[in-house]
C-alpha cells in the first residue's frame, strides 16, 4: 500500500449559514459530489457529506494548496464568508466530532453516524475511497460507536425528528393532534417516530412512494394512512401539525394548502419544503432548520458533562488515528528498502553461485546454508536503520526517511515526498507512507 497526500476539507453548515445558503452549497447528490471532485487536477480521493445541516468535503492531494483548489471550485455557489476550510489534522478531528455528533444541531444525535457511513458508501462506489481516506473514515465510525455506547452524549432528544415534535408541542398540543409527516426518508421516519409517542392522535405519513409511506405507518402504534403526494392538499389542510422532509427541489407546501385552524409547520428540507410565504398565514406557525437551534440550546446544556467524556475519547482516538499513520509511513519505507536490500542479495547470491560451483552443482543444504547466511546478514544490516525509521516517523522526519531510501535505492527516493512539498503545512503532511 501507498499512503500518500494530504487531507484538505471545506464545509458549510448551520454553525455558518442560513438554509438558503446551505441550499445554496448542496450538491445534486454525494455520489455525483465526489466524481466532480475527483476530476480536479491532483485530486487522488474524495469524500463528501451532505445532510440537511452540513455540507462538507474531504480530499486527498499530493498538497494543501491543490487540496484548496479543488475545493474552493466544489464551493464556488456559496458565499465565501459561510465556508470554513481546514488542513490535515484539523480536518481529521473534525471528522470525529462530527460522527460523534458534537458538530450537530441537536447534540449528540444518533442520525449523524449513519449517514457518515452512507457517505463513504456513495464515496467507494465511485472510486472516491483510497488508503487515506479508508483509515480516516473508520476511525470516524468507531469513535462515534464509542461515544454512544460510553457517554450518555445521545440521552433525551437525539435526532432533529424529536426536535421537530418538542418545538411543534409548544406551540400547539401534540396530545390529540393529527399529526402528518411529509416524506418517509430517515429522518420522515425519525419524526414519524417522535410523533408516534407523544400522544397525538393520529400520525399519517405521505411520499411519493406509497408503498414506503404504508411501511412506515405499519409500524408506528398511533393510527394513521399512508397519503399518496396527489393528496397531500387534503391531507394538510385537516392536520394539526405537519413536518416535512423531503428532497425536493422546490417547496411541496404553499398557502394554498392549509387549512384555517390553528397549525403548526415544522421544515426539515433542505432545500425548503415549505414556501416561506406560508409564515404569512395568521393561524399558521412555520419553523426551519434556523428556528430549530433554540430547542437544541437546552439540549447542549443538558449534555455538556456527556460532551466532555466525547472529547476525551476523541482526545485519545485521534491521538491512536496519527500513530497509526505515522506508523504505516515508517512501515512502507520499511518495506522499501527491504525490497531494495533482496534485490542486491538475490544478484549477489546468483554470482557467488555461478563462481563456487564452476560447473558442479550445490546441493540443498549447501544452498540453504548460504541463503540463511545472507538473509541474516541483510537482517542485521538493516535493523539499525529500522529502528531509525520508525523513531523519524514518529517525529515527523520525512528528510530522514527520504535519505535512508536514497543511500539503500535511489529508484526508492522519490517515493516520498521532499520537505520542500509540503508548502509549509508541517503539522498536515503525510508522507506517502503515511495514511490521511
Amino acid at each position: 500500500m501507498t499512503y500518500s497526500g494530504v487531507v484538505t476539507s471545506a464545509r458549510v453548515t448551520h454553525e455558518t449559514a442560513d438554509v438558503d445558503e446551505l441550499a445554496a452549497a448542496s450538491p445534486e447528490s454525494q455520489h455525483a459530489a465526489v466524481g466532480g471532485l475527483l476530476t480536479a487536477p491532483d485530486v487522488s480521493e474524495a469524500l463528501v457529506l451532505a445532510t440537511c445541516n452540513r455540507v462538507e468535503a474531504y480530499v486527498v492531494a499530493p498538497s494543501a494548496t491543490a487540496g484548496r483548489d479543488a475545493l474552493s471550485t466544489f464551493f464556488g455557489d456559496a458565499p465565501a464568508s459561510v465556508v470554513v476550510d481546514a488542513d490535515h489534522e484539523e480536518s481529521l478531528r473534525h471528522l470525529l466530532r462530527v460522527a460523534c455528533g458534537l458538530e450537530s444541531v441537536v447534540l449528540g444525535e444518533d442520525q449523524i453516524i449513519g449517514q457518515v457511513r452512507d457517505a463513504y458508501d456513495d464515496a467507494r462506489r465511485c472510486g472516491g475511497i483510497g488508503d487515506v481516506l479508508e483509515t480516516a473514515v473508520m476511525k470516524a465510525i468507531h469513535v462515534g460507536e464509542r461515544a454512544r455506547t460510553e457517554t450518555a452524549i445521545n440521552e433525551g432528544i437525539v435526532s432533529l425528528g424529536s426536535a421537530a415534535a418538542e418545538v411543534a408541542d409548544e406551540t400547539v398540543a401534540l396530545d390529540g393532534a393529527d399529526a402528518l409527516v411529509v416524506g418517509a426518508g430517515e429522518m420522515g421516519r425519525l419524526a414519524a417516530r417522535a410523533l408516534d409517542g407523544s400522544g397525538a392522535s393520529s400520525v399519517s405519513v405521505a411520499n411519493r412512494t406509497l408503498e414506503r409511506a404504508e411501511r412506515l405507518c405499519e409500524d408506528l402504534e398511533t393510527v394513521g394512512e399512508a397519503v399518496p403526494l396527489g393528496e397531500l392538499e387534503a391531507a394538510a389542510a385537516e392536520a394539526d401539525v405537519v413536518v416535512t422532509a423531503t428532497g425536493s427541489p422546490e417547496p411541496v407546501l404553499d398557502p394554498d394548502h392549509l387549512g384555517e385552524h390553528e397549525q403548526v409547520l415544522v421544515d426539515l428540507g433542505q432545500p425548503r419544503d415549505i414556501d416561506p410565504a406560508t409564515a404569512a398565514l395568521p393561524s399558521v406557525t412555520v419553523y426551519d432548520l434556523d428556528d430549530l437551534e433554540s430547542i437544541t440550546r437546552e439540549t447542549h446544556e443538558e449534555r455538556a458533562s456527556a460532551a466532555e467524556d466525547v472529547e476525551a475519547v476523541i482526545d485519545s482516538e485521534f491521538e491512536h488515528l496519527l500513530e497509526q499513520y505515522k506508523r504505516r509511513r515508517a512501515d512502507e519505507a520499511i518495506a522499501a528498502m527491504y525490497e531494495s536490500a533482496e534485490r542486491v542479495k538475490e544478484r549477489e547470491l546468483e554470482t557467488a553461485y555461478a563462481r563456487l560451483t564452476d560447473g558442479d552443482s550445490f546441493t540443498d543444504e549447501q544452498r540453504e546454508i548460504v541463503d540463511a547466511m545472507a538473509d541474516a546478514l541483510v537482517g542485521q544490516l538493516l535493523a539499525a536503520p529500522t529502528k531509525s525509521l520508525r523513531e523519524a516517523a514518529v517525529e515527523d522526519d520525512l528528510e530522514t526517511i527520504e535519505t535512508a531510501l536514497q543511500l539503500f535505492d535511489p529508484e526508492f527516493g522519490p517515493r516520498l515526498p521532499s520537505v520542500a512539498s509540503v508548502e509549509g503545512d508541517a503539522g498536515s503532511t503525510v508522507g506517502t507512507a503515511e495514511d490521511d
